[in-house]
Parts: structure tokens; sequence; C-alpha cells
């Protein structure tokens, strides 16, 4: 008899919680504050043509500032255009310029690989999609909020949960953690810039939102290219027909339920199941 299958994160569990915040702008600092005070992981998307030149006093952080900020934070960087056009309105060959040359430039930068992307100003084509896929872009996220926890099914057309303006965005915090998720996998994906909190001053709400759903023993934390590539990974695993052996070829520890009960498997390992 044909059993239900469902992914897992890290550890077992059913959901998790990813940022996504923009422009590389001196009040990401802050952010990350808040956010490692919490247990949180972000994606920061940076325009790396566009950096303040150094010793200024721009908001946008200048190259050495923008550095010491993100390296080594445990939050994941971004390509987002390496002048923040609209992507729509360039010939194919600017944007595929735009998008390696800001790849190019954060993965010399910060010495790693850099597949993820917000699009500037939340515009985009289906050239511009097909170009991105040809620049090595995995993921990209858009401006459009689902107020939903559903995992991606277009990961070139990310849709957020809500942008930190949401009016809705404490109820949907308390939505979230009060789901059992006892099926399909779900995800919470917030958005924004961080010169909002100065602009609206109200940095009070994303106080509020980390400390109240950070630190939870049920929720994954995690950037934005480690949920794609642990379900990428994930899709990997080889059931047998029956669903009592399972194998997983991928370098990841993966984790699943069969109805209720959770397995874990370790890379290269063949499992047998109960």
């Amino acid at each position: 008899m044909a059993r239900s299958l469902y992914m897992r994160f890290p550890g077992g569990v059913s959901k998790t919680l990813t940022l996504s915040y923009d422009d590389g702008v001196k009040q990401d600092i802050r952010l990350m504050e808040i956010l490692d005070k919490n247990g949180i992981k972000c994606t920061f998307n940076l325009n790396s043509g566009i950096y303040s030149p150094e010793g200024t006093t721009y908001n946008r952080m200048s190259r050495s500032q923008i550095t010491a900020a993100y390296t080594n934070s445990g939050h994941e960087v971004a390509v987002h255009a390496y002048n923040h056009p609209y992507l729509e309105q360039l010939p194919t060959g600017a944007v595929a310029y735009e998008i390696v040359k800001d790849r190019e430039t954060l993965e010399e930068q910060f010495g790693t690989i850099v597949r993820g992307m917000a699009y500037p100003y939340g515009t985009y084509s289906d050239e511009v999609v097909d170009t991105l896929r040809l620049c090595g872009i995995v993921y990209a996220r858009t401006v459009i909020s689902t107020e939903k926890f559903d995992m991606p099914t277009d990961w070139l057309r990310l849709p957020a949960t809500c942008h930190h303006k949401n009016p809705r965005l404490m109820d949907l915090a308390k939505r979230f953690v009060d789901l059992k998720a006892d099926r399909a996998p779900q995800m919470f994906y917030l958005w924004g810039h961080s010169y909002e909190f100065d602009n609206d001053n109200n940095w009070n709400v994303i106080e509020e939102f980390a400390e109240y759903i950070g630190g939870r023993e049920d929720i994954w934390y995690a950037t934005n290219i480690e949920i794609y590539e642990y379900q990428q990974a994930y899709r990997q695993l080889i059931f047998s027909v029956d669903y009592n052996t399972v194998k997983n070829p991928t370098a990841y520890t993966l984790w699943f339920a069969i109805e209720k009960t959770v397995y874990s498997i370790a890379p290269g390992e063949t499992l047998k199941l109960s």
C-alpha cells in the first residue's frame, strides 16, 4: 500500500524561516545584530558596481565596509545586479553582464560561490529569467508577497511570504509558529530593505518579529541558498518502488517522513526502512 512521503529539514523539523534584504546599506549591520541575537539567518543582495566611495558617509556601504560586515557572518551574500537597473529594459547581453559581473565581483570579494539573486525593483521578464539560468543563478527573489508558507515551485520567480511592512506580519508569524506542518514542509520568507526601519522609525517591528519567531527548536533557520541546496539534494534521494529502501547519493545528511515516522540518512548511505 502506498505511503505518504514528505521532505523534512535538518533535525527532522518541517518548518524553515529565511530573510532577504537588499542594497548593502549601513542599517544591515544593526539588522544582523538583531538576527544573530535570535539565531536567524538572512540573505543580503548586493550591487557591487555601486558601492559608495571609500571614506564617504553615504547610506550604501563602501567595498571595505561591505567586506567587513558580511565576511564570515553566517549570512549569505547574493546578486542584486551590478548597477541595480531595470533588467527587463536591457538587451540580453547587458542583462548577462549585470549578473555575471556582480556575481564575479562578489565571488572574488568573499571567496565563495554566489548563485542567488533578488531582482532590482522586483521587475523581470521571461527573457531575463532565461538569462539568469544561463549565468548560473539558481534562485531569484521577486517582490510578490503571498502571505503563505508553501515551498517554492519556481525558484527563479521566487515569491515571499511578506514584506516587513505588511500590517499582518505578526499575525502571520503567530500562524507559522502555531502551524503543525504534519505533511508538506513549510517556509516563512520575509523581505525588505533595512534602511526602511530608519526611514519609518520602526526598528521595533523587526525586533519584535525576530524575538518572537527566533530560537525555536521546530524551525530551521537558514539562508536562501541553504534551503535551495537542501531541497535539491533531497530530490536526489533514490527510493525503491515500495519505499522500503532508500539511497542517499548526495553529500548531505537528509531527513524525510513516511507517514508520521521521521528518518535521517547519511551521505552515501543505503537505508532499510521499517
